[in-house]
């Protein structure tokens, strides 16, 4: 009897925090639109028969530019990954126009996720550690209700060191994609940048990347959204149904309530 009723005082406590929410958009649009798609046009367009390298350049920019501001316009939120994906195509686009040196380019291929880990690293020193974005975000859980839970329990603390935790974990998955992207393109980029072999070879990295970078991250990454499952519901003894943020059964539960 005494959980129903402290299970209903976490409840009733969410109702007056509820308001509508910016709604987030897709990870994997984010990739796309900020590092996948101006990768393909850089590598597959470059060429002078085709947009020439000077215009494939612009052309790739033009994505995570516009897809950043418009971010930003419609959420007044800074998108991360549409200023690592600007950076990263610019830092790509200026090696092989510049024709520099190809180790400039293997460094840079480790440097995107190694900055991206340090920036998760960072964050798990502050209040809103990176994990906040990636997993413990209202589009997975039910914030609210986790927040009045922990505070009904006294496990604050526990609960900011479980999320530092994660962020660790989450860092850690970055900086293993920043050394696998840096075996993988000191083993395939050879050939000197500004040229078709050069380009053919990044798409071939890119093309790799999938299952030698990919899959031991997500592997990394899935176990950092396990631990955060199990910590919150440890700490909150709430259940998984209560965890999860379902808008259409919180709006049923409210409708009936009216």
């Amino acid at each position: 009897m005494t959980d129903d009723i402290n299970k209903t005082e976490i409840a009733t406590d969410t109702l007056p925090h509820s308001k509508p929410k910016p709604k987030r958009e897709s990870l994997l649009l984010n990739l796309a639109m900020n590092i996948a798609i101006p990768t393909l046009i850089l590598t597959k367009l470059s060429e002078d028969d085709r947009l020439g390298p000077t215009n494939a350049l612009i052309l790739a920019l033009a994505f995570p530019l516009i897809y950043g501001i418009r971010d930003f316009i419609q959420n007044k939120r800074f998108n991360i990954f549409s200023a690592i994906g600007f950076i990263s195509v610019l830092l790509t686009g200026g090696i092989s126009l510049l024709k520099l040196d190809t180790e400039y380019l293997i460094i840079k291929e480790a440097a995107v996720p190694g900055l991206i880990g340090l920036i998760a690293l960072g964050s798990a020193l502050t209040q809103k550690p990176l994990v906040r974005f990636f997993i413990y975000n209202e589009d997975v859980f039910n914030v609210q209700k986790i927040i009045s839970a922990v505070k009904h329990y006294n496990k604050e603390i526990e609960f900011e060191q479980s999320l530092r935790s994660a962020t660790f974990m989450i860092a850690g998955s970055f900086f293993l994609s920043s050394l696998l992207n840096y075996l993988l393109a000191k083993w395939i980029l050879i050939s000197p940048t500004g040229t078709a072999a050069a380009n053919a070879e990044i798409g071939k990295m890119n093309a790799l990347s999938i299952p030698v970078i990919a899959i031991p991250s997500t592997i990394v990454l899935g176990a950092a959204i396990f631990y955060v499952f199990y910590k919150i519901k440890k700490l909150t003894h709430l259940t998984l149904e209560e965890l999860v943020h379902l808008p259409e059964q919180s709006s049923e539960k409210n409708t009936e309530e009216k």
